[in-house]
């Protein structure tokens, strides 16, 4: 997992994409909640977000 983080680091610096760093925080972010709370009593009130 962390070389994976190293090559696409490694590919917004060479390439100049650096607005990719956002949309990859996003979704990391919003894998880990829904990992996090898998079958948990907040899981109801996190879909109502959505």
């Amino acid at each position: 997992m962390l070389e994976l983080l190293q090559d696409l680091w490694e590919f917004m610096k060479v390439h100049k994409k650096y607005w990719l760093a956002p949309i990859i925080i996003v979704l990391l972010l919003l894998g880990g909640l829904i990992v996090l709370t898998q079958g948990s009593a907040v899981t109801p009130f996190i879909y109502a977000l959505f």
